[in-house]
């Protein structure tokens, strides 16, 4: 006789982040993360320094400062917020109130990994809607709500793909969902867009009562090392969230750095546009050496390779690794012979182009 977890938990693949080392005396390029390459905004830092003076106290159980400086921000009602160590925490809170034994999420072919991960470990079954070339397909998704249905994980911007849904075939999804289901807008990314027909999910979660968006601290505003999130929704679904979450799940740092980066506005813009300079070079250096590069509107790029000749995902993987540029793997999101590509620095994006030139025995020039 020995301890056994409930029905599916063993079922759930351990999810395994993207490498962060490079061999002993080789530079380290981390491009496998989607971090930004720009560190977080000074002003987030001085936060945290403070915060830490005073390590003997508990922090603010309701994140009072955080949820202010993103209502400022955002024009939101701070009632409609709820703060969380990342988003992960978040969706897995969704996740565990929403869902139970019989009942069914359901996410996209290349969604994150996380939502399966959540759904199985409420004791729920995750539905996988086919994607339309790497996208989101609305109708791919509505074709599989049944009345087992509870939530639906949507993505948008995608990772690993970076592709993304214009916000009116967004609309077009809450419109065709029962009323009883879950819409979470996922927009981990979202800062990073520069498209006129792409929304968070704002006005869609002010607009109806089973909307919730959720954003995170962790890519634009690089306080990935603190896991600082929050969520958008209607107040009937933040305080049944509120009921479950941990006391305390955020730390002192973590508040007052996120308020601070929330207000810093110059930096979030610095970072977009460096980010939109960075991946369209990026994306024409690629495809200048015969790669197949999905779209991207985040911060990221998914490379595609051929097999032939010994020139797959696995061996550049291998190649890049040597030389310090370290990139993520994809083939647990259904890409075997794709990498993913975090936009870095100047220095790291062109040494990594340079890379794959002399991997294919090509020109980067």
């Amino acid at each position: 006789m020995k301890p056994q977890p409930k029905s599916g938990v063993l079922d759930i693949e351990i999810y395994v982040p993207g490498k962060s080392r490079a061999p002993e005396g080789i530079k380290l390029h981390k491009l496998s993360s989607n971090e930004t390459p720009l560190g977080p905004p000074p002003a987030a830092v001085e936060a945290a320094r403070q915060a830490l003076l005073h390590l003997e106290q508990y922090p603010d159980g309701q994140a009072s400062d955080l949820k202010a400086a993103i209502a400022e921000v955002h024009g939101l009602n701070p009632k409609n917020i709820l703060c969380g160590n990342g988003s992960d925490e978040l969706l897995g809170l969704l996740c565990q109130c929403y869902l139970g034994p019989g009942d069914e999420a359901i996410h996209t072919e290349h969604g994150f990994l996380v939502y399966g991960i959540q759904i199985r470990a409420a004791g729920a079954t995750p539905v996988v809607a086919p994607e339309k070339d790497r996208t989101a397909d609305v109708d791919a998704i509505l074709a599989r709500v049944t009345e087992k249905t509870k939530l639906v994980f949507l993505a948008n911007p995608n990772n690993p793909t970076g592709t993304y849904l214009p916000f009116d075939e967004v609309r077009r999804l809450q419109a065709g969902l029962p009323g009883n289901v879950v819409l979470v807008l996922d927009a981990a990314y979202a800062e990073y867009v520069r498209r006129n027909d792409y929304g968070a999910g704002v006005e869609l979660v002010s607009a109806t009562d089973n909307v919730v968006m959720t954003r995170t601290f962790s890519k634009i505003y690089g306080l990935a090392g603190l896991r600082v999130g929050w969520l958008y929704g209607p107040e009937t679904i933040v305080s049944t969230l509120d009921r479950v979450r941990g006391p305390f799940n955020l730390n002192a740092a973590a508040i007052a750095a996120g308020a601070a980066a929330a207000r810093d506005r110059a930096f979030v813009e610095e970072a977009a546009r460096f980010n939109a300079e960075w991946l369209e070079w990026t994306a024409k250096a690629l495809e200048g050496l015969g790669l197949e590069v999905t779209p991207s509107v985040g911060n990221f790029l998914l490379v595609h390779f051929d097999d032939a000749a010994g020139r797959g995902a696995a061996e550049a993987d291998a190649f890049l690794t040597e030389r310090g540029f370290i990139m993520r793997r994809v083939a647990g999101y259904g890409f075997p012979n794709a990498l993913r590509m975090s936009i870095g620095t100047e220095e790291a994006n062109r040494g990594a182009v340079a890379a794959l030139a002399e991997f294919l025995g090509r020109s980067s020039s």
